[in-house]
C-alpha cells in the first residue's frame, strides 16, 4: 500500500495513506484526545473533541475520520484547538449530571479525566437538561440516560462487533437518546445481555448492575483468567476487591475473543459464591456423603476403575468430558481412556 508523509506539530510522520489523522498522530506518540472513537469501530464525529487544525483549511477538522494527505501541516495543539475542544466539552457537560462523588465510573470516565485535564468544574451554559430514571428493569445492565453523551459507542459496538442491532439513535434535537426498538426496555429487544455496550461506554450511562457499590477502580486488582463456561477460551479480566469478584470485563487484545464477552462470561460469575457450591471432594459410605481429601478420593476411582476393567474388560467404562474445560484438558482425558484405560468409549458434550 502508498504511503505518504504529512507534519504534525513539526514532526515528520508516515503512514499508510489510508489512515487518519488520528491514527498518524498515535503513530507518531502524539495524544489526540476523543470520546466517541474507539479501535476496532468505525469513525462516527459525534463528540468533536478530536479536532484540529490542518494549514489552509478554514475549519477545523475531526481527526478521527479525515484521511491524511501527503504534505498536510497539521497542528493539534493551537490555540484555536485548544479553545475550540474546551468549548466543545463545555457544552457535553451543560447537559451531564455532575454526580461524580456518587457515579460508578468515577476514576474510570473518559469525560471526567477530559474535564480535568482541561480545567473545567462544571458548565457556563446553564440550562434545564432532560431527565430519565435510570433504568434498572433488567438483572445485567443499569440504563441511566442522564448520562448519555450521545458519542454511539454503544450502537456501534452492539451493530459493528456483535451484530444485533438491538439499540439506535432515538428522536431528535434535544430528545435525542439511545434507546431500544419503540423507546422499550432491553429485555423486549434483539438484546442477548452481552454486555459490549457497557464495556465500551466512556461515562456512567451504562454500567453492571451487579457491580453498582461494589468498588472504586484504584480498590480493585485485576486477574486475567480464561472463562470457564465453554471450551473456546475467551478471555477476561476478573476485577476483585477483599477476595470477591465484582465485575469482569473482556481483555481487549486477548484471542480468540478480542475484547468480546457472552452473557455468561460476563455476568454469570454468581456460582462462585453458591452456599450449594461443593470444597471439598464427596465419599458416599452408607448412604450418605462425607468430605474426603483429593488423594483418597482419587485413589477410591483408581482402584474402582481397575476392579471394573479386571472384572467386565476396559469397554465397561467410559467418559464424557465437559465442554467447559480447556482443549488440554479434553485432551488429557481421551489419553487416559484411550492409553491407560485402553477403551475409545470418550464422548464430549459438545457434539450434540
Amino acid at each position: 500500500m502508498s504511503e505518504v508523509t504529512l507534519t504534525i506539530d513539526g514532526r515528520e510522520v508516515t503512514v499508510p495513506q489510508d489512515s487518519t489523522i488520528l491514527a498518524a498522530a498515535k503513530q507518531a506518540g502524539i495524544h489526540i484526545p476523543t470520546l466517541c472513537h474507539l479501535e476496532g469501530l468505525s469513525p462516527a464525529s459525534f463528540c468533536r473533541i478530536c479536532v484540529v487544525e490542518v494549514e489552509g483549511a478554514p475549519t477545523l477538522v475531526t481527526a478521527c475520520s479525515q484521511l491524511v494527505r501527503a504534505g498536510m501541516k497539521i497542528k493539534t495543539k493551537s490555540d484555536w484547538v485548544l479553545e475550540s475542544r474546551r468549548m466543545i466539552l463545555d457544552l457535553i457537560l451543560s447537559g451531564h449530571p455532575l454526580d461524580c462523588m456518587t457515579c460508578e465510573k468515577t476514576g474510570d470516565c473518559q469525560l471526567q479525566d477530559l474535564a480535568y485535564s482541561m480545567g473545567l468544574s462544571g458548565s457556563s451554559f446553564p440550562g434545564d437538561p432532560q431527565r430519565y430514571p435510570v433504568d434498572l428493569s433488567n438483572p445485567f445492565i443499569a440504563r441511566d440516560y442522564n448520562k448519555c453523551i450521545l458519542c454511539g459507542r454503544c450502537i456501534r459496538a452492539c451493530t459493528e462487533v456483535q451484530e444485533h442491532y438491538a439499540i439506535d439513535f432515538a428522536y431528535r434535537g434535544y430528545n435525542e437518546k439511545v434507546a431500544a426498538p419503540l423507546d422499550g426496555g432491553l429485555m423486549g429487544s434483539d438484546c442477548v445481555f452481552c454486555g459490549q455496550c457497557v464495556q465500551v461506554c466512556p461515562v456512567g450511562a451504562l454500567t453492571e448492575k451487579k457491580a453498582r457499590g461494589t468498588g472504586r477502580p484504584w480498590e480493585i486488582r485485576k486477574v486475567r483468567t480464561t472463562c470457564s463456561y465453554c471450551g473456546v477460551g475467551c478471555q477476561m479480566w476478573l476485577h476483585v476487591k477483599d477476595g470477591r469478584i465484582t465485575r469482569v470485563t473482556a481483555v481487549k487484545d486477548g484471542a480468540p475473543n478480542k475484547g468480546r464477552l457472552c452473557v455468561k462470561g460476563r455476568f454469570g460469575y454468581d456460582y462462585i459464591y453458591s452456599g450449594e457450591r461443593l470444597k471439598t471432594p464427596l465419599i458416599r459410605e452408607n448412604g450418605k456423603f462425607r468430605e474426603a481429601s483429593w488423594d483418597e478420593a482419587l485413589g477410591l476411582i483408581a482402584r474402582k476403575f481397575t476392579e471394573i476393567r479386571a472384572k467386565h474388560g476396559p469397554d465397561a467404562i467410559g467418559g464424557v468430558s465437559s465442554s467447559r474445560s480447556i482443549n488440554e484438558d479434553s485432551y488429557q482425558m481421551q489419553k487416559l481412556f484411550r492409553s491407560v484405560i485402553g477403551t475409545n468409549n470418550i464422548d464430549n458434550c459438545a457434539r450434540t
